[in-house]
């Protein structure tokens, strides 16, 4: 009997053993900063509360007469997602290439492949933690329902993980230095939040809804809010809407592979 079937599955469970120990290190890495874990996974919680505090029994009438909270905590949801595996990713990134750490990290004897994808496998823990903070915050705090499909919600997110990690990393080779990753990654990242309804919903149909469904944050939000709408006959799956999030994540993985250096941009 061959030994190489064995071989292959002793090496792969190496691999993966590999990756788990570097998603270790980098998520002690982040909660070892309090003051900055706080800012990162807090955010979005003190905007769900403050927003559906000010939103006390409102309605939305073109969403089925729901709740206005009821939108905001799937939002906020898809906005953990965002800001963790794009805003946070790209940047963090982009801090690492200029201060030489990838270039030092990339003569080490972890596997090039093994560093990144812990990378993006830490960012999406990171965002799943904030997920599941908003819903018991949605949950306790306003007595929002939790998604009526799990599996449409779960797959949801996981599209959305991969997407805006792969466009993080996209982002972070478009920025040119360390100074600039902050205001050029926020910038272009709340202006579209701000496009797309999640501060305040858009009425299908509408002009900027229009303008928005170019990009895939709105497809995002609306996806992940999908599972929630208690409308009679509405789908838990937003089939459109995750299609147009996975080509923009098929775009953002090419650009990134296309125009990855692992030195810094400065001389």
């Amino acid at each position: 009997m061959s030994a190489t079937p064995v071989i292959g599955a002793f090496e792969g469970f190496s691999d993966i053993k590999l990756v788990g120990r570097q998603v270790r290190y980098e998520q002690l890495s982040f909660w070892l900063n309090p003051v900055g874990a706080a800012f990162t996974v807090g955010f979005s919680v003190v905007f769900l509360i403050l927003l559906g505090a000010s939103a006390g029994n409102s309605h939305i009438s073109f969403y089925g007469n729901i709740r206005l909270v009821q939108y905001y905590v799937p939002g906020f949801a898809a906005y953990g997602v965002m800001a963790a595996c794009f805003n946070i990713l790209a940047i963090t990134l982009v801090n690492r290439r200029e201060m030489g750490l990838l270039k030092r990290l990339r003569l080490s004897p972890l596997p090039t492949w093994a560093l990144l994808t812990a990378i993006v496998l830490s960012s999406m823990v990171i965002a799943a933690v904030e997920v599941v903070i908003l819903l018991a915050v949605g949950r306790l705090g306003f007595s929002v329902h939790f998604p009526d499909n799990v599996g449409a919600f779960v797959v949801a997110i996981v599209v959305g993980m991969l997407c805006f990690s792969a466009l993080g990393v996209a982002m972070s080779t478009l920025v040119p230095n360390q100074d600039a990753a902050g205001p050029i990654v926020s910038i272009i990242f709340f202006v579209l939040l701000f496009l797309s309804g999640l501060w305040f919903p858009l009425k299908p149909g509408s002009g900027l809804a229009q303008f928005a469904s170019y990009f895939p944050v709105r497809h995002f939000i609306t996806a992940v809010f999908a599972p929630f709408d208690t409308q009679k006959g509405a789908s838990p799956w937003a089939w459109h809407d995750l299609l147009v999030v996975a080509i923009w994540g098929v775009v953002g993985a090419i650009v990134a592979v296309r125009r990855w250096k692992w030195s810094p941009r400065r001389g």
